[in-house]
């Protein structure tokens, strides 16, 4: 790294200022606390407030991690992709991910860790039906992850798609959580951090060192 960038770097300091956190401020089930925590910085504006950063292993033990877009939370989070992707791929042979929800503004960040199943073709479909006409067709036309030969190949191969029936190589999936990480930015970087840890039917609930 050159070390103009290094001295940038350096001199960037944001100190965080908010409310602490406390365990008894948070739901006892921590998908309530991710259900709250996303309506919260949908409602203070911030753009795509849904963005996950999924991260996933491959069968040699690779990790790869990319943005996916949260569409639900209710057992578990829920998102939509290519089945065949890199990241479905990963999911087929080793089915755990971890992601982490990040809301600079509000300086939270959320953490999970679990197992992660398909939804049902039925949600998948439903979901599917909802997607505007231009996003179903580049489900249709895109080998997600492939190699391809240029633009012009994948814009042909859009306008050429239907935008109807939903591939049987695109829906969804549900991270499960075992672990639930609450992260809130404090004065002096003394951050405080939440963890709820599934043990059984019931979540242990523990107080992190930022």
């Amino acid at each position: 790294m050159s070390d103009d960038l290094t001295d940038a770097f350096a001199r960037i300091r944001v100190d965080y200022g908010r409310d602490g956190l406390e365990p008894p401020d948070l739901p006892s089930d921590p998908m309530d606390g991710i259900r709250d925590w996303l309506a919260q910085a949908s409602a203070s504006g911030i753009a795509e407030p849904n963005i996950v950063h999924l991260a996933t292993v491959d069968p040699d033990g690779r990790p790869s991690v990319r943005a996916v877009l949260v569409k639900d939370v209710d057992e578990g989070v829920v998102f939509f992709t290519n089945y065949a992707s890199r990241k479905g791929e990963a999911l087929a042979a080793e089915p755990r991910a971890a992601g982490s929800i990040l809301w600079q503004p509000l300086h939270r960040q959320i953490r999970v860790e679990g197992t992660v199943t398909k939804v049902s073709d039925a949600e998948s479909d439903e979901y599917f039906a909802a997607r505007p006409e231009a996003a179903r067709r580049s489900a249709q036309a895109s080998p997600q992850s492939r190699v391809i030969p240029d633009r012009a190949w994948l814009e042909e191969r859009a306008r050429s798609a239907t935008g109807e029936d939903r591939p049987a190589v695109w829906g969804g999936y549900r991270l499960v959580p075992d672990v639930v990480e609450f992260w809130q930015g404090r004065e002096g970087r003394l951050h405080d951090r939440i963890l709820f840890r599934r043990e059984g039917e019931r979540w242990a609930v523990e107080r992190l060192a930022p």
